[in-house]
């Protein structure tokens, strides 16, 4: 029994000194300060939001938190969502620069015959 009781002393003194030797030689690392409350590292442009910044997005890990596959999911559809609607929306500004090249541009009034 003594010579179990030895053993188990010389480990934790082994591994103590490891650690110790291992804290000299990293160190504790750069610490850094905590974000404010309320706040995420989380970023989103705050205007032009496109697809490839949905897809970009990633979020802090928790232990009490949503399934990863399913935040994925649900952001890769709202972004292919969001590119859809911008190209529709390029689409309809292009007709509608071209429909305004045909009739002329908006508040070109056309020429009376009496003035």
């Amino acid at each position: 029994m003594a010579s179990a009781l030895i053993y188990l002393v010389v480990v934790l003194a082994v591994a103590a000194v490891v650690y110790l030797l291992a804290s000299v030689v990293f160190g504790r690392g750069e610490e850094m300060e905590p974000l404010p409350p309320g706040s995420t590292p989380t970023r989103l442009p705050p205007t032009d939001v496109a697809g490839s910044d949905v897809r970009a997005l990633r979020f802090q890990q928790v232990f009490r938190g949503y399934k990863a596959a399913e935040v994925d999911w649900a952001l890769e559809r709202t972004a292919s969502e969001i590119d859809e609607l911008r190209g529709r929306i390029a689409a309809l500004e292009r007709q509608l620069e071209t429909a305004e090249q045909v009739r002329g541009a908006p508040g070109d009034a056309p020429a009376q015959d009496g003035e």
